[in-house]
């Protein structure tokens, strides 16, 4: 009984952090074009960016959040084991891409032209 009202308590602290990190980021950008007149760029950039990463402190201590860097890691993870073209594999394959437009460009082009004929051809304007 009692993990069941932890675990809906912890639910609704998340909630209530996600939406405390939601307003801190409208509460950032909204001061960043509010004080426009009275601080440089510089320093409401720099303000709005402290705002930001305390926004993402904040929404990675929930469960969604925890689980989303995980995510991120296990994604860093994965890029690493992909096997990546060489140079010349890479202007070998993007050679035969540029030849296909063109060789599908020029194949559709005369298609083009040969049924313009022929309609032309039936209708009686050519």
């Amino acid at each position: 009984m009692s993990t069941q009202v932890t675990e809906a308590s912890n639910q609704v602290f998340d909630v209530i952090k996600q939406i405390f990190s939601f307003v801190f980021v409208v509460a950032g950008i909204t001061a960043f074009y509010y004080f426009s007149e009275e601080f440089t760029l510089l320093y409401r950039v720099l303000a709005l960016v402290v705002v930001i990463i305390a926004a993402l402190g904040l929404a990675l201590t929930t469960v969604k959040g925890r689980g989303t860097w995980n995510f991120i890691l296990e994604s860093k993870q994965e890029v690493r084991k992909v096997v990546w073209p060489t140079r010349d594999e890479t202007m070998r394959t993007t050679l035969m891409v540029f030849v296909m437009v063109f060789v599908v460009g020029l194949i559709l082009w005369l298609l083009d032209m040969f049924l313009f004929w022929g309609i032309r051809l039936l209708t009686g304007q050519g």
